[in-house]
């Protein structure tokens, strides 16, 4: 189990905090572009425990900047979405984008003193339909993260956005845990249901699968390894600084997916997923043509509100118990909850705003969150107390060496040596696709492994 000291560390995200300086150093994927209309009503939006408000203006360009208005505090959640800029209801003092003061309109001329004056404002950008934020020490701020699916143009990326209640190591360490499908989401399936070509019948076939955790230049990585069918099944999954994984359910070859858990404050945690729209769907239905209970993919929100914390929150929640069904918990599925994500959400949120470590008993199973733990709570630590830039901020090339999913081999294979020569599909930086093909740089990815 972590330490309270290391607890203490990897949970708090605020100003000064160790994660929280350390998640500074990244762009947040903050929103959707949807979210945001041209001259319309500015948006709360809490990220790293900072109440801010975002806007677009008439010109389409994003502003994120403190809730407050310099002047009285005020907050400009209440502003006018003018020509130019956010206008203060209060005093009428009008900002753009970048916190520039443009008017004091209640100030006589030979008093005005707005070069002096400036609103806490936050870079913003975007790019294929998210919002970035950096909220970081730098005047010039890095490039954004080579993420794969992050690169795909927006006509080719699928996007979704949903709150949970609960710290973001907590939701990130569910999808770095790979033998919970075979119980959370899969507990009641044999794997022979599950037709022959089907690769989720795998991870049925022995629901205790041999780990081998790496750590990698752009944080860690596990191999899940197990025999079926006579064959090697082989489950990869990494975590990525500061806070994003890919989840392995998925074929190797055409799996591109990453996810986001960006963390509002302590206790709140927005999770942003992207994925390619050419991947290939997995089969869901049995050798019966039946669809298991609880397989749904889809979610229901709750309508927004303008609260801190009123965007992208699910209908199924804590205030419902997620609808659980006892009676389809007897007799037809694990958890008697509708809906793979929100069976996730629905165990994380179980553990509390902030899970407390004390109470963990952690094993073999466990090795990647322990490993993860590790990684983070040192390169915080390094930044704190020696000033070393975490990993990936000066390189966001190194994203691109990221990749997760499940494949099948005939002869054992080194932990790396299976991970790096198996084909892929790939994005370059311009957004395009390439098709499978073995990793075109093995030596630089071996390197990474440490």
């Amino acid at each position: 189990m972590s330490s309270p000291q290391e607890s203490e560390i990897l949970t708090r995200v605020g100003p000064g905090t160790a994660m929280g300086e350390l998640m500074r150093q990244y762009w947040l994927p903050a929103a959707a572009s949807r979210e945001l209309v041209a001259g319309a009503s500015p948006m709360r939006l809490m990220l790293l425990g900072e109440k801010l408000i975002a806007f677009r203006d008439a010109g389409g360009r994003v502003g994120v900047m403190d809730h407050r208005c310099p002047h009285r505090c005020a907050s400009l959640f209440y502003g006018r979405n003018e020509e130019g800029g956010l206008r203060c209801v209060y005093h009428g003092w009008k900002f753009d984008v970048d916190g520039n003061c443009l008017e004091m309109p209640n100030v006589p001329p030979e008093y005005d003193y707005r070069d002096k004056v400036k609103a806490k404002s936050y870079q913003a950008t975007e790019r294929n339909g998210l919002i970035w934020v950096y909220m970081g020490p730098r005047a010039e701020p890095p490039a954004l993260p080579a993420l794969e699916p992050a690169l795909l143009p927006a006509n080719e990326m699928m996007t979704f956005l949903c709150q949970r209640e609960c710290n973001w190591l907590q939701g990130l360490e569910g999808d770095i845990d790979t033998s919970h499908f075979s119980f959370l989401h899969a507990g009641t399936i044999n794997a022979d249901d599950i037709p022959a070509g089907n690769m989720a019948r795998h991870a049925l076939v022995n629901r205790a699968p041999n780990l081998t955790v790496a750590k990698t230049e752009w944080g860690t990585m596990y191999g899940a390894r197990r025999i079926s069918d006579g064959r090697i099944y082989w489950r990869f999954a990494p975590f990525a600084f500061p806070f994003w994984t890919m989840p392995p359910e998925g074929d190797f070859d055409r799996h591109l997916i990453v996810r986001a858990w960006v963390p509002m404050d302590d206790t709140h945690t927005m999770f942003v997923h992207l994925s390619w729209k050419g991947n290939t769907p997995r089969p869901r239905e049995l050798r019966n043509g039946q669809v298991p209970a609880g397989f749904s993919m889809g979610m229901e929100f709750l309508p927004n509100t303008t609260d801190w914390y009123g965007r992208w929150r699910l209908a199924q929640n804590q205030s419902n118990d997620y609808r659980i069904d006892r009676e389809v918990q007897r007799t037809r599925s694990f958890t008697g909850i509708e809906g793979i994500h929100v069976q996730d959400q629905a165990i994380t949120e179980s553990m509390g705003e902030i899970v407390d470590h004390s109470h963990e008993h952690l094993g073999h199973s466990d090795m990647m969150v322990i490993q993860t733990r590790r990684r983070l709570v040192q390169a915080a630590l390094d930044l704190k107390e020696r000033g070393v830039v975490p990993p990936g901020v000066d390189d966001p090339e190194l994203y691109l060496q990221v990749h997760a999913g499940d494949f099948l081999i005939d002869e054992e294979k080194d932990f790396l040596d299976a991970y790096r020569t198996q084909p892929r599909t790939s994005v370059d930086r311009e957004g395009r696709v390439h098709p499978p093909n073995s990793w075109d740089s093995a030596d630089k990815l071996a390197a990474a492994a440490k």
